[in-house]
């Protein structure tokens, strides 16, 4: 058996190599200005609403109320079988026409399905706004004609698209900034984290405009997230991440009009969060009453968007009855061409099914056109 050695190790000597400690770490940017604040902004009902323009209070409200009779009457053609589907956003018009005010008209706005009235707000025909939901033909309109990108149905795919755009633009030189919309659902989606994080790394000029209307579909946002607020999640990208009342128009307008303009700058990307609600349900093939209240969808009619702002500006004495008229008067207006164009059936050419799907069509789609050609010439022959 081999013997242990009864020789005593001696102590490592000082000059022996030992690890080195590493540096102490350090955040490359102090998170705190980058965190919301802990309550929404809110301007309406606040000193603050004196600095506001008047002008530009009129014309919020007066959007306002366009908006709402555009999500009554189009609500009404699903029920009339002219739409497929709507997804209302009845109780979010606050949220969808502070954001359209706020983009130049050079800038791009990428909507989600749920925000057609944003797309109308910003200058689209409301017939083209809804092409899409009656399943007519393509997106309806010129995306580039409009700098409106198509309403997008899958959620959060929008949002790459919108960092892809702005970092584009920005290494072009072009001084344009997009918008992009997305519902608190659309937050649970890898495509969220995705262009946050591209965005952020790019410093693209976007801005995240999240519309927290307390559902996604018939999840709560509760068992979505378990964050402080979605608002909190830009820290983790480097972006700040504002909070605002999303029933508020004014400080909606505020607060995506300073985030645009931070971007213009080059100060890069910002996560804004609108705390709204869903009055209506998901969409008109959605029953909201299998989970929720009505209590709780009557106590946010009490938070109602065009009720706030037509209170404070009849106190401040920049509405009278004559002014609420004329606003109701022109939103009706609305309504009725909208109604009338869209009770008009549609003249479809089936080879539109070919267009726009290449640049150059393949042979195979050639050959699939020819075929259809041919099929419709001899239909007609027999007629």
């Amino acid at each position: 058996m081999q013997q242990r050695s009864s020789t005593v190790q001696e102590p490592l000597a000082e000059t022996a190599h030992r690890p080195t400690p590493p540096p102490a770490w350090r955040p490359r940017t102090d998170p705190a200005p980058l965190l919301p604040d802990t309550e929404p902004l809110r301007v309406l009902g606040t000193d603050a609403v004196a600095d506001a323009d008047p002008a530009l209070l009129r014309r919020l409200y007066a959007e306002l109320v366009r908006g709402r009779r555009y999500n009554a009457q189009a609500t009404a053609l699903t029920k009339q079988g002219r739409l497929a589907v709507y997804p209302s956003t009845t109780g979010q018009e606050a949220s969808e026409i502070g954001a359209a005010l706020a983009l130049e008209e050079r800038d791009w706005l990428f909507p989600s399905y749920r925000d057609t009235l944003a797309a109308v707000a910003r200058g689209l025909d409301p017939v083209q706004a809804l092409t899409l939901l009656r399943g007519d033909w393509h997106t309806g309109y010129d995306p580039r004609e409009h700098r409106i990108a198509p309403l997008c149905t899958p959620l959060a795919t929008q949002l790459p698209h919108a960092v892809g755009l702005a970092h584009a633009a920005r290494l072009k030189g072009d001084d344009v900034v997009a918008l992009a919309m997305v519902g608190d659902g659309g937050t649970s989606e890898g495509d969220f984290h995705e262009a946050l994080n591209f965005a952020a790394v790019w410093q693209a000029p976007v801005v995240f405009f999240v519309q927290n209307n307390g559902f996604a579909i018939s999840v709560p946002l509760a068992k979505q997230t378990a964050a402080p607020s979605l608002a909190h999640k830009a820290v983790g990208y480097g972006m700040p991440g504002r909070l605002v009342d999303g029933n508020d128009v004014v400080a909606v307008h505020q607060v995506l009009t300073e985030a645009v303009t931070r971007a213009r700058r080059g100060g890069g990307p910002t996560l804004v969060e609108a705390i709204t609600y869903r009055i209506d349900a998901h969409t008109n093939a959605d029953d909201a009453t299998r989970y929720r209240a009505d209590g709780e969808v009557e106590t946010w009619r009490a938070h109602d968007p065009v009720l706030l702002l037509e209170r404070e500006l009849t106190a401040r004495g920049l509405l009278d009855e004559e002014g609420r008229r004329a606003a109701a008067e022109a939103a009706e207006t609305m309504a009725a061409e909208l109604r009338e164009r869209m009770n008009a059936d549609p003249v479809l050419d089936p080879m539109d099914l070919f267009t726009h799907v290449y640049a150059e069509q393949t042979a195979q789609l050639r050959e699939q056109a020819a075929q259809l050609r041919a099929e419709l010439e001899a239909e007609g022959e027999s007629r």
